[in-house]
């Protein structure tokens, strides 16, 4: 039978090795083997060459080595390790039009077929294999990296990546990666079986004849029409409601990987569930990033896994690795940490803030009021900086929201209050409460790019917001502002809040058990008010909100790099996804607001829960807070896991201090 084949893009990482000295002596010679194949079926006669990616954006590989696979599909390439420890090395192996006559000695490849695989210089294997399924998890992991010169980007961005693409597929085996064959992933979600389906839609080219339909369907609108495999992986990735059920009809035509998706997805999402050591997770609220992208999380409750036995507040702050594995020494305890909830924050000199609300579960016989009133906060290493009661200056009551600018100042969202506090330069012995008379139930925080502080207010339908020194400026109504919760700024000073229409955040006179009735009362489908705001950098709101796109109970709000935004929600399992005020980063005739998610379901996933907390990442992974189960049970409603949707969104510098700095 006849191969449609052509240029291979493959995706490697030199793993981050330990710091050390530094030597002058040239890199020492490397080697590794390989093979590349379909399913079980060798592919010979691909060209095969090894590239150093570029360091930074529009920068060119370097080609390191280059070689041809025999007809058995094996090749060895012979190398000179970069000098750079942080080095990311990928390989592009392309098959010839017909590989049945191919043999190692044919020339340059020009065929529309492209697999890629993650090499590691820390733990390669004895033998890479390239296959349907490392090119899945190359596309996705770096899929704001790939461009038409091949792979390049800066640190730590798309170092993280490159280890991301490893929980995707196993480079040793060509099979699922560990992480995402267990718990929390595993038959617990359909990502698996995801991913197999994507292969299988690879494959549909790769040993067949459906080249040009692959590389069509995946074009997405107002682009190029992707040149080969890989790049069509890719397009997929940066578009995955396009098409959906067509591409899932293609990937029917060739089942070579199982189990696969037993009927079409709304999207081509990648979700991958992350819960750290298994038990420590309990109600993960938010998440802030640093400057090497680990995800600092503030954590609800002490983690139990029954949900009938009553929990107290958490007591520790978490710390995730970029590829979602627990950081050196985390999680963190003291500091007067105890039921943390949505604040938590990274300021300029890298050190995280953690508000802590007083959350515990119902039966608990700890008194909260003295634990509320506080926040803390941690060195870069896990070190707490604050007193062993916390910071409980400046009026601190039941805090939710946090942000820091780039001068250094920290501000808290009192909810139990009707205040802000403004911790100027991070100096809590300085903090001094901000009365806030027209915004009661301060919730979430967000810092614009001229340090501005914008407050949303749960209990008033109202945005304030307050200058730099901590003078009010503005109180924002109207605009459909309707129970908002989050809040996030764009590049250009805009701000963007989260209408929950009907949730009422659980202080002062209001409990958990209220935000329990409300929820589970929203769940039968989006509730009149849930939407998003628009709010001019002058203040003024846009007279009508923006629904749909999966916009369901919205909570969390983020932008991207892009000024894309992005919705989580607390019921739906699903991830909204709109136009921003950038129109070159949407499809040709979008306008600001309207979704790029489907309209109606949004980005769903089997791995969502009741979200609260959404950031962005270095690397353009979009992070979700599984914050409580879909049935909570208030003893402990605590959700256990982190959602992450892997290269989803334009890549955000870390940490974000005001406004969504590209990397």
């Amino acid at each position: 039978m006849r191969r449609r084949r052509g240029v291979l893009l493959t995706a490697a990482l030199l793993a981050q090795l330990a710091a050390g000295p530094t030597h002058a002596a040239a890199p020492a010679p490397a080697g590794q083997c390989g093979v590349v194949r379909s399913g079980d079926t060798p592919l010979g006669g691909a060209e095969v060459t090894l590239y150093q990616a570029g360091d930074d954006t529009g920068a060119r590989p370097r080609v390191l080595a280059r070689t041809r696979s025999a007809r058995d599909g094996r090749f060895t390439l012979d190398y000179r390790r970069p000098d750079d420890p942080r080095a990311v090395l990928y390989v592009l192996a392309g098959l010839p039009r017909d590989t049945e006559p191919a043999t190692p000695q044919d020339g340059p490849q020009d065929g529309p077929v492209t697999l890629a695989a993650v090499l590691s210089g820390a733990g390669a294997p004895p033998e890479l294999v390239v296959n349907e399924r490392t090119t899945v998890a190359v596309a996705y992991a770096l899929a704001r990296f790939t461009g038409p010169d091949g792979v390049a980007g800066p640190h730590p961005g798309l170092r993280n990546a490159a280890a991301v693409a490893h929980n995707l597929a196993d480079t040793g085996t060509g099979g699922i990666a560990a992480l995402l064959a267990a718990p929390p992933n595993g038959d617990l979600t359909s990502t698996l079986a995801e991913v197999n389906t994507l292969a299988n839609l690879l494959a549909a080219c790769v040993t067949g004849d459906a080249c040009d339909q692959l590389l069509d369907l995946a074009r997405r609108p107002g682009r190029e029409r992707p040149r080969d495999t890989l790049r069509a992986a890719v397009d997929i990735a940066h578009d995955p409601g396009h098409n959906a059920a067509a591409l899932f009809a293609l990937a029917g035509t060739t089942p070579r990987y199982l189990p696969a998706l037993p009927a079409a997805p709304a999207a081509w999402t990648v979700a991958l569930r992350y819960d750290g050591n298994g038990h420590e997770l309990d109600g993960p609220g938010n998440l802030a990033f640093d400057a090497d992208g680990n995800a600092w999380v503030s954590n609800n409750y002490r983690y139990d896994a029954d949900p009938t036995r009553p929990v107290c507040g958490g007591e520790t702050v978490l710390r995730f690795t970029p590829d979602g594995r627990d950081a050196p020494g985390a999680p963190y305890r003291g500091g007067g940490l105890y039921g943390a909830g949505f604040g938590v924050t990274v300021d300029a000199a890298g050190t995280a803030w953690i508000a802590n609300f007083g959350f515990q579960g119902r039966g608990c016989p700890i008194d909260p009021a003295p634990l509320e009133r506080s926040v803390s906060r941690f060195a870069p290493d896990g070190t707490p900086l604050s007193p062993p009661e916390g910071w409980r200056t400046g009026g601190i009551a039941q805090p939710q929201g946090l942000a820091a600018d780039r001068s250094g100042t920290v501000w808290v969202a009192d909810c139990g209050a009707d205040s802000v506090t403004r911790v100027p330069d991070g100096d809590a012995t300085r903090a001094r409460e901000i009365p806030t008379p027209a915004l009661h139930k301060p919730f979430g925080a967000a810092v614009d790019p001229a340090g501005r502080l914008w407050a949303s207010g749960n209990g008033s339908d109202s945005v304030q917001i307050l200058a730099p020194d901590g003078t009010v400026e503005r109180t924002v109504t109207g605009g459909g502002l309707r129970r908002p919760l989050g809040i996030a700024t764009d590049s250009r000073g805009n701000a963007w809040v989260a209408n929950s229409g009907i949730l009422p955040v659980p202080c002062g006179d209001t409990t958990p058990g209220d935000l329990a009735d409300a929820a589970v009362a929203g769940d039968d489908g989006p509730r009149p008010g849930a939407s998003v705001t628009l709010i001019r950098s002058d203040g003024t709101p846009e007279p009508r909100p923006f629904t749909g796109g999966g916009l369901f109970l919205p909570w969390g709000v983020a932008v991207d790099g892009e000024d894309t935004v992005w919705v989580a929600n607390f019921g739906g399992h699903r991830v909204a996804r709109l136009c921003g005020t950038d129109l070159t980063a949407c499809p040709p005739g979008t306008t600001t607001g309207q979704p790029l998610s489907p309209p109606d379901t949004g980005y769903p996933s089997d791995g969502l829960e009741r979200n609260t907390g959404l950031q962005i990442d270095p690397s353009g992974n979009v992070w979700l807070a599984n914050n409580w189960r879909t049935l909570p049970v208030q003893t402990n409603p605590g959700g256990h896991e982190l959602v992450v949707l892997v290269g989803a969104a334009a890549p955000v510098r870390a940490p974000r201090l005001g406004g969504p700095d590209r990397p």
